[in-house]
């Protein structure tokens, strides 16, 4: 079992964060750190590493996209691509790209996979601003 459970990973906690007690960089671990490297992923543009210019998403092609049929098939389709690529610890991915209200602006990536040391199905949606980008995001559901 503790194999299983270093397989998830161990990283630092992103955004970085420095521990005011200790003066060290917090560290994340586990399912929190997947949930970190999708989220990174999904904000690197492809070739912004310049040791790894193949890594990441090119989601940012779609900042002042109208969020049409045709545009949400292509965000769904490069961040399936990128997350089967980049993230091999989670399988059964699924992607969803929804709208928010009308007129504010926003799409929802929602992503749903399983991890597959544990077999635990996880549940996240992105906000996706159509004029800025990513500002935040959350887990939603276990």
């Amino acid at each position: 079992m503790a194999e299983d459970r270093n397989f998830l990973g161990k990283g630092l906690h992103f955004p970085p964060v420095v521990d005011p007690t200790t003066g060290r960089f917090i560290m994340t671990s586990q399912e929190d750190d997947i949930r970190e490297a999708i989220h990174l992923i999904l904000m690197t543009g492809i070739g912004e590493r310049p040791m790894e210019p193949d890594f990441g998403c090119n989601i940012e092609n779609y900042i002042f996209d109208l969020p049409d049929g045709q545009a949400k098939r292509s965000m769904e389709e490069s961040i399936l691509t990128a997350l089967e690529r980049w993230e091999p610890r989670i399988d059964n991915i699924g992607v969803s790209v929804q709208e928010g209200h009308t007129g504010d602006g926003v799409v929802y990536i929602q992503i749903s996979y399983t991890v597959r040391s544990n077999n635990n199905p996880v549940n996240l949606v992105f906000p996706y601003y159509l004029e800025t980008g990513f500002e935040t995001w959350r887990q939603t559901g276990r």
